[in-house]
């Protein structure tokens, strides 16, 4: 299927499914693997499976498979992820896609994908799927893109993949995250499928009608403002990507810290104190003075920006 100039690598399709609770369904086990190893010979398109262990591995070679992933609770345990590892030594020909692990944490992320390079297994990439969190999203996993770009700037050799449907958790944000992942110069995208989404057994809200799987990929588009500077154009887009990310948090931390604000002045209204403290505000210019040559910044342009924060902080309590 092409569409837009993309084209479907692969098909992937679980046989194991690691879930947090028991109970719900945890797939069809190795009679799947040889429902996907059927299908591939059927479609001539390659199939893969996630393995979370050295006996799943044997299962895939077994099929004929040639593509596995590792999931996300997997390549956050070094253990595994090394069982797996030895357990495909040697296996050259073996595509291996590594999620990230379930905590923005890029060096276990980048330690896993070297687990496999160092066994001889060439065709590694990465996935980035999102990071687990507490608080409540619209997604279902944070982006944090950050971290994928620091593993693209290290190790820019390993493609990286995005997997706009686990993050998003919600086909209505799908679009918008993969588009995302293609400004940033991903390699491709993971997007999950499904005849009749209602009736998945797992993770239904995600998953796209073929039809508008392909309504999808004709609406994205692979930027090339400069095509005779295309890496550059891309460490460009980089860059800026990691600035809107640092921006977006900056206004997160910055509407963090006015909602305490209203907390501090209803208790000083609450206990009849002045909104101005001055002993207070001269502790935070020290504080702020200091920090600011400590990160190499311009204290100068640090103490102004703390000056209008504090000013908004009075205006606030007042």
């Amino acid at each position: 299927m092409e569409a837009a100039g993309f084209e479907l690598e692969a098909f992937r399709a679980g046989a194991w499914k690691p879930r947090t609770r028991p109970g719900c369904f945890e797939g069809a086990g190795e009679d799947a693997v040889g429902w996907v190893a059927d299908t591939q010979k059927k479609i001539g398109l390659e199939g893969m499976v996630e393995v979370a262990k050295a006996s799943h591995v044997e299962t895939v070679l077994n099929a004929g498979l040639k593509r596995v992933w590792i999931g996300a609770r997997t390549a956050t345990n070094p253990f595994d992820t090394q069982e797996i590892a030895d357990a495909l030594r040697g296996c050259g020909d073996i595509a291996v896609f590594v999620k990230n692990p379930v905590n923005p944490d890029v060096d276990l992320w980048q330690g896993a994908i070297d687990r496999f390079r160092a066994v001889g297994v060439t065709r590694v990439s990465a996935v980035h799927r999102g990071f687990s969190f507490y608080e409540k999203s619209r997604y279902r996993n944070l982006p944090k893109w950050q971290v994928p770009i620091e593993l693209m700037q290290r190790i820019p050799e390993v493609p990286m993949y995005g997997d706009a449907s686990h993050i998003t958790g919600c086909r209505e944000y799908i679009p918008e995250v993969a588009q995302k992942a293609l400004d940033l110069g991903f390699a491709g995208l993971f997007l999950e499928s499904h005849i009749n989404p209602s009736e998945a057994l797992s993770d239904s809200k995600q998953q796209l009608t073929p039809n508008a799987l392909c309504e999808l990929l004709r609406s994205l588009s692979i930027k090339d403002i400069y095509a005779e500077s295309r890496s550059l154009q891309k460490e460009l887009e980089q860059l800026r990507s990691q600035i809107d990310v640092i921006d977006e948090n900056l206004l997160d931390v910055i509407a963090e810290r006015m909602a305490v604000v209203e907390k501090l002045g209803e208790f000083k209204k609450e206990h009849n104190l002045t909104i101005l403290q001055q002993p207070r505000w001269e502790q935070i210019q020290q504080i702020v003075s200091e920090g600011a040559k400590n990160r190499g910044l311009d204290p100068a342009f640090v103490e102004e920006l703390f000056q209008l924060l504090h000013q908004a902080a009075i205006d606030r309590q007042s």
